[in-house]
């Protein structure tokens, strides 16, 4: 069979389209906007985005084993109101009720994996529900008022050191190690997986808690640049880190994932929202331009997806 060529790889990289978008959207905002690439415009873009962006790696990895989490903008606002809840009682020192918080976390992507794998029900459902349990808990402990924190304001660029370790050290997990082939062979075929002896279960639900530990972790670190844990932090953000994922070229369905496609989808969903706020387009309207997105790249990927079957 001929090998193909340098384009045709390029082509077939799952990557190819997010990174073309981005382009264009940095283009046409510049154009309309002489200060949309300013320095501190871009401050202010990567202060919003590294937050998301430490919950959409870990669900890339998530996704490409076949499952998704919709807890993660819950589990986002829960990890912050937890810490400070005991940091501000007196409970615990900062530090001490940081790790209580993640442990927390964790303990809820446990259940969640657990249930998934062990009680076969679908992660929609599973995740539905973990959302409304600790959305509703977060609110109960609060009684919906925000705690009290103190701030960093100005340091987003340490969170933003955060977000490009997940990055790195995910990705190179994904593609360079043995459990990120687990990953990608849980996702792609589980029962053929199961079969070679990979562990999909327990593949799943480590993946389950590290997603819920990061989505806390984000949520700490939003509060502190906030000076704000706010119960109703991270709703909707659920659904916005999936989007980015699958803009970014995971398959929805598993078995192919790539954390540099979904860096690019982040930043292409937040380049938008700062954008069209900035070149004057009613922020009301950023869900059409998210809608769009995602179907126009739905519709790139599966073109792309066949002419690299196709061998075009």
């Amino acid at each position: 069979m001929e090998r193909p060529t340098i384009l045709q790889r390029i082509i077939a990289r799952p990557e190819l389209g997010p990174f073309i978008l981005l382009v264009l959207e940095l283009v046409v905002f510049q154009s309309i906007n002489a200060d949309f690439l300013s320095a501190k415009n871009i401050s202010n873009t990567l202060a919003f985005t590294v937050e998301l962006g430490l919950i959409a790696v870990p669900m890339t990895l998530l996704m490409t084993s076949g499952e998704f989490d919709l807890s993660v903008g819950s589990v986002f606002g829960f990890g912050a109101v937890l810490m400070w809840t005991f940091f501000n009682s007196g409970t615990t020192s900062l530090e001490v009720g940081f790790v209580i918080a993640l442990v927390i976390a964790g303990a809820i992507g446990l259940v969640n994996g657990w249930f998934v794998t062990r009680l076969k029900i679908p992660s929609f459902l599973v995740t539905l529900g973990m959302l409304l349990v600790v959305r509703g808990t977060a609110l109960y402990l609060t009684d919906g008022f925000p705690q009290r924190t103190w701030s960093a304001e100005g340091n987003w660029l340490m969170s933003l050191l955060w977000f490009v370790a997940a990055a790195l050290g995910l990705g190179y997990v994904l593609t360079q190690t043995k459990a990120g082939n687990w990953i990608q062979a849980a996702g792609g075929n589980a029962g053929a997986a199961r079969a070679r002896g990979v562990l999909v279960g327990r593949t799943r639900i480590a993946l389950f808690t590290l997603t819920s530990v990061m989505a806390a972790f984000a949520g700490v670190i939003s509060s502190i640049r906030t000076s704000a844990a706010n119960p109703n932090s991270g709703t909707g953000y659920e659904l916005e880190v999936i989007a980015m994922v699958v803009i970014g070229g995971t398959a929805l369905t598993g078995g192919r994932g790539t954390v540099v496609g979904t860096v690019l989808g982040i930043f292409i969903l937040r380049v938008m929202r700062n954008g069209i706020v900035l070149i004057g387009v009613p922020g009301l309207a950023y869900n059409i331009f998210i809608g769009a997105i995602i179907l126009g790249m739905m519709g790139l990927h599966s073109w792309l997806e066949r002419r690299h079957q196709a061998g075009t």
